[in-house]
């Protein structure tokens, strides 16, 4: 069956077939904070930029929440259709989708409670704290279109459909384009018209995405009444899917534990520092897709009792991500300081492109660490071995965070990006010492 492809294509052909559409649907999503930066960056002011960045740590700690707890509730949904038992497959789908409108519901009202807060503890510069609430604030009043949209896109690619979610984040990326440039350059709304216009162009995408998931489950005859919340489901679900919050927040949870690092140096240092975290989460796009492509591919072929395949596919996605590590490095290095123009531009300070450029220069090297980290990491996701998985990742977030907590104060805010490899080294090798020892090919459902 063409839906089966992951269980039956040569490992090669199935992990990009997957994958493409992942990596082209994930750089659109990137696409709305990049704008946002953009935006705020060329038509408004330097300061700006810098207000945007202030909160970005954390926006993408809830990202990576919405993503995590899709990708990890969508192993179930893997595993029971890789097995052809739909019954249980959409138990997981709805317990899922109303478990993550809950959590989204209550993350928003804490975030609209604390905002002023939590921008005061991470040390955001005075200049730019007003404007760096008002755009915390609009998104937390989004999370909900997030978390629903990100849920619906793990489904999606848990059954083989990757190209739906980017059909849709295509149509709300270029949405959201306009919007901005409305926003911000005809209506003159700053740093709160980028905000909206992320907020209007996710509410409808994440509408859109319901409505074809609906459509698309009634494809899946069951003969058997479903249970829209099965707390023995949840309880599967939750064993998976927080440490697969985990591991998808743990980049997003060190960047804003040294957020107040980065902010005690000034607005022009936190601007630079900013356009190289967007520069650097697209180029992390498609480590972390063939992660996700690995947590699925795994997990259908559990299912389907091929183990064996299993080893094959990750072998062949070792080369995958060198393939994208030095594609990436090269076009860093040649490209990076119009990259960082590209936020800036050319009134741009010295200090602030100095700063971007630097972290530019350096990362490029580094971009395959992650990549083995992802697959490695999908794997034992995919298998449910979740035990190592979730050491590696801490180890992960504490060698980031106290090299640059200790090191960046006293040495420079460079140590700030020093760290970030030694992380993903660190937890690569965790969790592939785990994947040798064989133990996932038992572990979680099956």
């Amino acid at each position: 069956m063409e839906k089966e492809y992951l269980i039956r294509e040569k490992p090669l052909k199935a992990l990009l077939l997957f994958a493409f559409p992942m990596i082209i649907g994930n750089l659109f999503q990137q696409f709305y904070t990049m704008v946002d930066s953009v935006v705020v960056g060329r038509f408004v002011s330097e300061n700006a930029l810098a207000a945007v960045g202030a909160s970005y740590s954390l926006t993408n700690v809830f990202i990576s929440i919405a993503i995590g707890g899709g990708v990890g509730a969508s192993v179930l949904v893997s595993r029971y259709f890789g097995a052809r038992d739909y019954r249980r497959m959409k138990t997981s789908v709805s317990t899922a989708l109303i478990s993550f409108l809950v959590v989204s519901l209550v993350l928003g009202g804490i975030g609209l409670l604390l905002g002023d807060q939590i921008m005061e503890v991470l040390n955001t510069p005075e200049n730019i704290m007003e404007d760096a609430v008002t755009y915390l604030n609009i998104y937390f009043m989004g999370l909900p279109f997030l978390f629903m949209y990100n849920v619906l896109s793990a489904m999606f690619n848990a059954l083989g459909k990757s190209r739906i979610p980017l059909y849709l984040l295509i149509f709300s990326s270029v949405f959201n384009v306009a919007l901005d440039l409305i926003m911000v350059c005809s209506f003159h709304m700053g740093v709160a018209g980028v905000a909206w216009a992320t907020l209007i162009a996710q509410g409808i995408s994440a509408v859109m995405a319901f409505l074809i998931f609906i459509r698309e489950m009634a494809g899946y005859q069951t003969g058997e009444k479903i249970r829209w919340f099965d707390k023995r489901e949840f309880g599967f679900m939750c064993r998976i899917a927080l440490p697969s919050i985990l591991q998808q927040s743990t980049v997003s949870i060190g960047m804003m534990l040294v957020q107040s690092v980065v902010n005690s140096f000034g607005a022009q240092m936190l601007a630079g520092y900013s356009a190289g975290m967007r520069i650097e989460s697209i180029c992390i796009v498609p480590m972390a897709a063939m992660g996700n492509v690995m947590s699925s591919f795994t997990a259908q072929n559990l299912g389907a009792k091929q183990q064996e395949r299993v080893v094959k596919g990750y072998h062949t996605a070792y080369g995958i991500v060198f393939g994208f590590g030095i594609l990436l490095c090269v076009i860093l290095e040649i490209f990076y300081r119009p990259l960082i123009l590209m936020f800036l531009g050319e009134e741009g300070t010295a200090l602030a492109l100095n700063t971007g450029m630097s972290y530019m220069r350096f990362i490029g090297f580094f971009f395959s660490f992650i990549g083995l980290k992802m697959i490695t990491d999908g794997l034992l996701r995919g298998a449910g071995d979740m035990k190592m998985f979730t050491v590696a990742n801490l180890v992960n977030l504490g060698i980031r965070v106290a090299v640059a907590v200790t090191m960046a104060p006293r040495f420079g805010i460079a140590f700030v990006w020093y760290a970030v490899p030694m992380g993903w080294l660190a937890n690569y090798l965790i969790s592939f010492a785990r994947y040798k020892t064989g133990i996932w090919k038992t572990t979680g459902r099956g």
